[in-house]
């Protein structure tokens, strides 16, 4: 027996750029989630903040533990009772032309009514010394089943930043 993954719905930004990205009508037929993203912002600086909401939670009940590498050194923290969820690092147009970040957030068991934990990892490469990998653990306070995720960044997506929501279930 292994485990089975199915493309439920994939976003590519278009022209203009988006200010999020968003998937809704998640059905509850899988085991486990992985979103896979390719992001940059049009805005001058190196390192943006990802974020994410669940079912358009703006409520507390966000927390994440975290850690990050990049040329200097590392550095670390956590977030408690926030309204969502820090899930990595995006580049902007101080990294080399056409050079998107690339994140993969994991969500196991999200159609439970248990209270729902998230992994993440993320890396940003850039042809100077601003480079950043980095590994996000988060926790969502509700027992609902996840059936909406938005993708949130500190500054917009430009055009063809990606998103592909999957599906993993036992086979």
């Amino acid at each position: 027996m292994g485990m089975a993954e199915f493309l439920i719905s994939s976003v590519t930004v278009g022209a203009g750029g988006a200010s999020s990205i968003d998937f809704t009508s998640i059905p509850s037929t899988y085991t486990d989630l992985r979103l896979v993203v390719s992001l940059r912002s049009g805005s001058s600086g190196t390192s943006r903040g990802l974020s994410f909401t669940l079912n358009n939670d703006a409520g507390t009940n966000y927390s994440t533990r975290y850690f990050y590498g990049y040329a200097s050194g590392v550095t670390g923290g956590s977030t408690s009772s926030s309204t969502d969820m820090y899930s990595g690092l995006y580049g902007g147009t101080s990294y080399g032309a056409n050079i998107f970040s690339n994140i993969e957030i994991y969500i196991p068991n999200y159609a439970s009514s248990n209270n729902k934990s998230v992994s993440v990892d993320s890396a940003s490469e850039n042809t100077s010394s601003t480079n950043y990998i980095g590994f996000w653990a988060g926790y969502w306070a509700q027992t609902s089943a996840i059936t909406g995720i938005s993708l949130k960044g500190s500054l917009a997506f430009i055009p063809n930043s990606t998103a592909y929501l999957y599906g993993i279930k036992n086979s």
